[in-house]
């Protein structure tokens, strides 16, 4: 059967925002208010900050505005993989941060569990399961990264297992795999809308104002505070929190640093037992292969399979607009390759195919910068591995609009930007030209060509 027949009934939505549970959407600002601190974005950064002011400090009178419904864009429709890492990724970090990657990795893990913690503390039902997750190889010259990448996973305090072919297939069952490595305890699975409107709640339980449908649409400064405009009111807080990521910064000055790249998934209907059991599959945890090109796949709480990732689309001009969701080719391209890696599920049909933006950086993580004699702090760039990272985003956030000098704001990672993306038309002539050179690498067992070799040698890349 033609791979293209199993999306026949799949819809053009979010599984994880497909949910009749989903909560009503606050009301939206209306009229002028004052607060201490106004967190610019509804999503993973910004809810987390907001949590984490409150924590810090109860009587902080806190606002959230959010320009659709928190949790609505790249928060609540990603693959739900919690990784520990804050740089996307061990050998990205040693590459950029030799000298603190250890403290780097610590961190990591630190904040993995302060996650964990905030989800047991206020009761956050969003499916959380610490499986750990399969780097995969399905090409022999991948295997030789394996060693390498567990090598120096155990140096830096990971438990990690490397896999033979025969001992990854045990894990799960493709014919496509000859190996793979076990990151046990540094990533979690989890409902990534059911997240993110948990700690929405969360929010709302300590006080936390928050105003749905309320777009930023300017800002600026007023006398001792700063003021944001929204189409119906204004917010003057003394300290503003920017957490937009993929859609445009009110600091024009940041826009250059990110640009939007366009992520595409499918699910599968809820598997049997012998479908499931034709994979096996049996400690659930996610995986992705180790092509420049990659997959992201796992198991969702019913016993879905999300199956996302392969093509990183950015678009001339870059934007976030609605109708770049779908893509009908990609969705083609991801069920062929479904099936390619799990002929055993012949006949599975996709139950949703979704897209949307993320943001990405020339750094692949992360990145920090203050405004306004440092009375606006923002976080962006975080290149798809945002679930995790945002919340160490968050704390910096804050401690960069105290004025603090923290064990987080010392670290170059938090001190220095990436180099941005240059302007039209260079920017996606270069991306282009990158893309076009990754997918040829991958044709031909990882090797670099002078291209890719020159964006590393000056810190630079485009990755989702």
């Amino acid at each position: 059967m033609d791979p293209v027949h199993s999306l026949r009934d799949a819809a053009p939505v979010p599984f994880w925002l497909d949910d009749p549970n989903r909560p009503q959407a606050a009301p939206a600002l209306v009229g002028a208010t004052d607060c201490d601190l106004l967190v610019v974005g509804g999503g993973y950064t910004g809810l987390w900050t907001a949590l984490l002011a409150k924590e810090r400090d109860p009587s902080a009178d806190v606002v959230v505005i959010e320009a659709g419904q928190a949790g609505g864009a790249a928060s609540g429709r990603n693959g739900g993989f919690v990784e520990s890492s804050l740089t996307h990724g061990l050998g990205n970090g040693i590459a950029r941060w030799p000298h603190e990657i250890g403290r780097l990795e610590r961190l990591g893990r630190e904040n993995l569990q302060g996650i964990e913690a905030t989800i047991e503390r206020y009761g956050i039902d969003c499916a959380w399961e610490r499986t750990g997750s399969l780097a995969v190889a399905t090409e022999p010259y991948q295997l030789a990264g394996l060693e390498e990448e567990a090598e120096a996973a155990t140096r830096h305090g990971a438990r990690v297992t490397l896999l033979d072919e025969t001992a990854v297939r045990a894990e799960i069952d493709s014919a496509t795999f000859l190996g793979g490595l076990w990151n046990r305890d540094g990533v979690a699975m989890v409902d990534p809308a059911r997240l993110a409107w948990g700690l929405k709640r969360a929010c709302q339980e300590l006080d936390v104002r928050v105003y749905e449908h309320t777009p930023g649409t300017r800002l600026a400064e007023d006398g001792p505070r700063v003021a944001v405009t929204t189409p119906y009111g204004r917010v003057r807080a003394r300290r503003v929190a920017l957490a937009t990521n993929a859609f445009p910064s009110l600091l024009r000055r940041h826009r250059p640093y990110t640009v939007p790249v366009y992520d595409y998934a499918l699910m599968t209907e809820p598997l049997t037992d012998a479908q499931l059991a034709s994979v096996g599959w049996r400690n659930r945890q996610g995986w992705a292969d180790c092509a420049n090109r990659f997959h992201y796949v796992r198991l969702s709480a019913d016993n879905r399979i999300l199956w996302g990732g392969f093509d990183a689309v950015h678009r001339f001009r870059g934007g976030v607009r609605a109708e770049r969701d779908q893509r009908h080719e990609t969705f083609a391209t991801l069920a062929r390759h479904f099936f390619e890696t799990f002929p055993q599920l012949a006949g599975v049909r996709f139950s949703h195919a979704w897209g949307g933006a993320i943001d990405t950086s020339t750094r692949f993580c992360v990145f920090f910068d203050t405004s306004h004699r440092g009375k606006v702090a923002y976080a962006a760039g975080y290149t798809g591995l945002g679930v995790g990272a945002s919340r160490f985003g968050a704390d910096v956030l804050l401690d960069l609009l105290a004025g603090e000098r923290t064990e987080r704001t010392s670290l170059d990672l938090v001190r220095r930007k990436p180099l941005p993306f240059p302007p039209e038309p260079v920017r996606s002539v270069g991306i282009g030209i990158t893309q076009w050179a990754l997918a040829r690498a991958d044709a031909h067992e990882g090797r670099r060509n002078l291209w890719l070799r020159t964006l590393d040698r000056f810190g630079l890349g485009f990755d989702s």
